[in-house]
Formats: C-alpha cells, structure tokens, sequence
C-alpha cells in the first residue's frame, strides 16, 4: 500500500470521503509530510502547491462570483511515527465568491510529530468561506499542533471557522486564531476539543468588528479529563457603530483536569457592544441521575453529557 493509499485509509477512517480523489468537480489538495501526493484544480477554483526545503506552501484562490456546490477537500498528515509537518497556506476568495472547505489532519501512528500551519486568508467584498477543519492526532500522545490563521473579511462577507479534535489524544494543542471583519460582515469560530491523559490545550482566538455593523461569535466548548490542562482565550473588539460580538466558552472539567478561561472583550465605539460569558465545572449532577435511571452507569452517563457538549 503506498502513502497516498494509506493516508486516504485514514482519511476514511475519521469521517473523510475517500470518492473525492476521483471526482473531477471537487477540488483537492494531499499531502504526508513534506510530500505532495494529490491535487486538482477546477474551473474557477486554482490550487497550487510546492515542496520547498522548509515544508509545503500552497496557494488557493477562488475567482470573483465562483460559487461553488462541492467543498474544497484538504488532507493532510504524517503517516510514520516520527517527523514534522509545516505547511504554509494562502486562501482568496474574490468578490462575492462562495466556498466550502473540508480539511482533515490526521496521524494516526504518530509518537512524536510536530505539525504547523500558517495560513493567511483574505475574502473579498461579499464573499463567503466556511472551514471545517478536523483532526485526528492518534492514541499516543504525541503529537504537538500549532495552527495558526490570519483571517481579513470584506464589506458583506462571511467566515464560518470550525475546529474538531475529540477522538483520540490531543498532545499538545496551540491554535492562534486573528480575524477581522469590515462592515456588515459575519464572523463565527467554534472549536471542540476533548483532552485526555497529559494532553495539553491552548486556544486562542480573536474576532476584530473593524466596520459597522459587523457581527462576531466565539464559541469554545473543551473538555478535559484525567492529567489534562486547558486555557482558552477568547477576545473581541467592537470598534465600529453597530458592531456586536460574543464570546461563549464552556469547560467540563474530570479527574485532575485543570481548565481555564479568560474572556476579554474590548470596546471603542461608544455605538458597539460586545458580550461574554464563561462557564467552567464538571459534569451536571441532575443530567447524570436522569441517564443513570434509564439504565446507564456513572462512567456511561458522564461520556454521553460530554459528548453532548461537544457537538
């Protein structure tokens, strides 16, 4: 089995649709390490990418009014149990254009891999993105994640970013998220992570409601369990009139679990108005009593209210 095969096994395996490869209407990109294994490009739609001495750097751009029906699919991974993984990303969404983006990171063996991504994303007036990113970093613990993004959203333009890490360890977790949105633009963040053992949790995202009226939500649920730390940082800026932003952060805490939050919210316009609220606890004890009495055990109806809450 060679890596492209092995690497879309896994793909498979947490959730991804193995038929995209060969679909010639959805666009792709494919990489192990610092290997590019697969990629197309489709009308209206550009992706091109490079190996470099340093890593991978990848370039998309989706031209003005291309609205697309199928995601773009991304995967990337390392397949071995050791190595690094570095990719640089450009993403630009001309005027009013309109996509989807599906990404997988997956490393399923790994026991010590070091994955980063840099990505700068811009969308245009009246363009709109939704990214669903979601990764899978395997049983043992060994995996250190830093993504990061530097996000620009224009006049009327939306940006629907979503993080999922909830099968299997985490290890070390560093997301640096920046956005900032003009007038009348919709932001949204949401990340669900579940950490176990000694994993290690870091989340920090920033929503900036640069032009009037644009909206903004920051929503972060984790779980921790066992030795597992977390510390969540969420800001938003309103600093236009009739800018409105949220930060909503919720922690269940297990075991030694060690959880934390700090939501900050910044206002300089007398005309915005920003909100947050932050919960952090175990689990609710009512929830536990009702699903005990349909027949469940502690450990079942604690994994079925956490799973819940990463949904």
């Amino acid at each position: 089995m060679d890596a492209l095969e092995q690497l879309m096994q896994a793909f498979g395996n947490t959730g991804g649709d193995r038929a995209v490869l060969a679909d010639s209407s959805t666009a792709h990109l494919v990489a192990d390490g610092h290997t590019i294994l697969s990629s197309r490009a489709i009308e209206g739609v550009e992706v091109e990418a490079q190996e470099t001495p340093s890593g991978i750097s990848a370039t998309v751009r989706v031209r003005q009014g291309v609205r697309l029906t199928n995601p773009v699919h991304l995967c990337f991974g390392v397949l071995h149990k050791k190595g690094t993984q570095n990719i640089s990303m450009d993403v630009r969404l001309e005027k009013n254009a309109s996509v989807s983006f599906i990404a997988h990171c997956i490393f399923p063996d790994a026991e010590q891999v070091i994955h980063t991504m840099d990505a700068v994303i811009a969308i245009e007036d009246g363009a709109e993105m939704h990214y669903s990113e979601t990764h899978f970093h395997g049983l043992h613990g060994g995996v250190e994640a830093i993504p990061k993004a530097v996000v620009s959203v224009g006049k009327n333009g939306g940006y629907l970013g979503e993080f999922t890490l909830v099968t299997g360890r985490v290890g070390r977790l560093a997301i640096d998220y920046d956005v900032e949105a003009q007038e009348n633009a919709v932001v949204e963040l949401t990340a669900r992570v579940f950490g176990h053992g000694n994993d290690t949790i870091q989340i920090k995202e920033k929503v900036v409601l640069a032009g009037e009226n644009a909206r903004g939500l920051i929503k972060t649920r984790v779980a921790v369990e066992d030795e597992a730390s977390a510390e969540i940082t969420g800001i938003t800026e309103g600093n236009a009139a009739g800018a409105r932003g949220h930060v909503d952060c919720m922690e269940i805490v297990k075991d030694n679990g060690v959880a934390s939050a700090i939501p900050i919210v910044r206002v300089t316009n007398s005309l915005a108005k920003v909100t947050h609220e932050a919960a952090i606890g175990s689990v609710d004890k009512r929830q536990m009593e009702t699903l005990m009495l349909h027949g469940l055990t502690p450990e079942e109806a604690v994994d079925v209210i956490v799973k819940g809450i990463l949904r």
